[in-house]
């Protein structure tokens, strides 16, 4: 009944966006009220959830809320969330409302604003986590639109993902949302696309395009954007450029890392993630970011990436990784499974049937597998054939893009598998073809028991871990061009 309602909601936000624009814009628009709204991942996925919106005149925040099964167009007997945490953002009013006490497994539907005004939005669903090992979600990457058109050009892709997987119970944007950062493209963002966001919850990361104290002094933008757990806000100003955070959902645990925090990424930042992960029992480990460590863009041969990839990537061999979505360089890239910076050898496949179809299985491979779903957005970017080595000999398959349409994953989890599927969603025709797949299929007896760290996370403990770093990490970075892509460059010539 919940997927039900949920996929009718759906439907009628998506012909409000075909004529006229979004519902939720339409009202933002006339009313000049309630925009900007999302829901995230903050806290326990079964129980609670983040709630961000805008409005241009200061107001209340307050958040009506009940179970969609008992929703009958109005919200008479709903549940009242309020909080004092407004403040101003630029020329407009930011209000966060979090949500607790919710029940595993359910739909709600609800709606933001101030109950002392009855000023609204319009209504919104999402769905809680049953616990169970059996999910799905849509990921997409690099919107990173700076026209109202280009927004609505990129929103087919994300109605695309939304028409291929309407069962989904969540959306994972890797970043990069805007280009420019400013409040037009904000706003065009969030109107375009309400035909996903007011249907689902939000896992965000941060792009560099996204509020970054190195793209144009753009300060606690993201931050401003969604409501998100921040770890250890009292010792670290993670705001400033972005957020890092973590959660649950059914037998799998996400890390969402913050790539913007670099030069090099910060020792803080770095202990989170080991003690994060540490202390997980999940049977899928998976990490968000923005920035890849593996792709054939234009981007992976850059200082900051060759920094990133000589401390991402031992890190997340430690971890026991298994995916890494990833964004940024606007190509479609997915690896072989890696490990130390290598090509695992000796993995198997296995062959099954899986509700009617035939899906080819790596059979319990050892390593991690990287994964771009290049760009849901128009501004697409060709292959780079000189990407540094092993990434070429890693690849599993690679493809720009360019002048053929928007790009979505769906990933289903099913208790020992997973299943990735990659689409094009045709620029002219709105056509959706698969253009990739890759599926895993692991042993969870294997599983061990975690082992807790207690790493340091404050920026005032790790200061001469910093000092450290950045002598440690500059030379890293000059020995890679001189040793790796130097070489590399010499032999290109013969």
């Amino acid at each position: 009944m919940k997927k039900l309602s949920k996929r009718i909601l759906a439907v009628l936000l998506c012909l409000a966006v075909v004529f006229g624009g979004s519902v939720m814009a339409t009202s933002a628009e006339e009313t000049d009220a309630v925009k900007r709204v999302s829901v995230s991942f903050n806290g326990d996925a079964t129980s609670s959830r983040g709630f961000c919106w805008y409005t241009t005149e200061y107001s209340d925040a307050d958040v009506q809320i009940m179970k969609s099964a008992d929703y009958k167009g109005s919200f008479a007997g709903a549940a009242v969330y309020s909080s004092d945490n407004i403040y101003q953002h630029r020329d407009q009013y930011c209000h966060k409302v979090t949500v607790d006490g919710l029940e595993p497994g359910t739909e709600y539907t609800y709606r933001v604003g101030d109950k002392s005004r009855d000023l609204w939005s319009e209504a919104g669903t999402f769905v809680t986590d049953d616990g169970d090992d059996s999910f799905s979600f849509i990921t997409i990457a690099d919107v990173q639109a700076s026209s109202d058109e280009n927004f609505a050009q990129a929103a087919n892709t994300i109605k695309g993902a939304m028409a291929t997987l309407p069962e989904s119970e969540f959306t994972v944007n890797l970043g990069d949302f805007v280009n420019d950062c400013t409040n037009d493209e904000w706003d065009w963002y969030f109107k375009n696309f309400a035909v996903n966001n007011m249907v689902t919850t939000l896992a965000p990361a941060a792009g560099n395009h996204d509020g970054n104290i190195t793209n144009k002094l753009n300060i606690n933008v993201f931050n401003s954007m969604f409501n998100l757990s921040n770890p250890n806000t009292e010792s670290n100003v993670n705001w400033v450029n972005g957020v890092y955070y973590s959660y649950d959902y059914g037998n799998a645990h996400f890390a969402v890392l913050n790539t913007n925090d670099m030069y090099p990424m910060s020792q803080s930042q770095r202990n989170w993630l080991v003690n994060d992960m540490s202390a997980s029992d999940a049977d899928w480990k998976f990490v968000i970011m923005h920035r890849a460590l593996y792709s054939q863009g234009k981007n992976i041969n850059k200082p900051d990436t060759i920094i990133m990839r000589n401390v991402l990537i031992e890190l997340f061999d430690e971890l026991d990784i298994d995916l890494v979505y990833a964004g940024h360089d606007h190509v479609y890239y997915r690896s072989v499974p890696v490990k130390g910076d290598e090509v695992v050898d000796g993995v198997t496949y296995v062959t099954e049937n899986y509700k009617g179809e035939e899906i080819t299985f790596a059979n319990n491979p050892d390593g991690t597998v990287h994964i771009l779903p290049s760009t849901a957005g128009t501004k697409r970017y060709g292959i780079n054939e000189d990407a540094i080595d092993p990434i070429g000999e890693a690849c599993a398959f690679h493809l720009s893009t360019r002048d053929m349409g928007g790009c979505f994953m769906t990933t289903v989890v099913d208790g020992d598998k997973v299943i990735i599927k990659s689409y094009l969603v045709d620029d002219e025709t709105q056509e959706i073809s698969l253009i990739d797949q890759y599926a895993i299929k692991k042993d969870l007896s294997q599983k061990e028991e975690p082992a807790p760290t207690d790493l340091p996370t404050d920026n005032v403990s790790n200061i001469a871990a910093y000092v450290s770093n950045i002598v440690s990490e500059i030379i890293g970075m000059l020995y890679s061009y001189i040793a790796v892509l130097l070489p590399q460059a010499i032999r290109g010539l013969f």
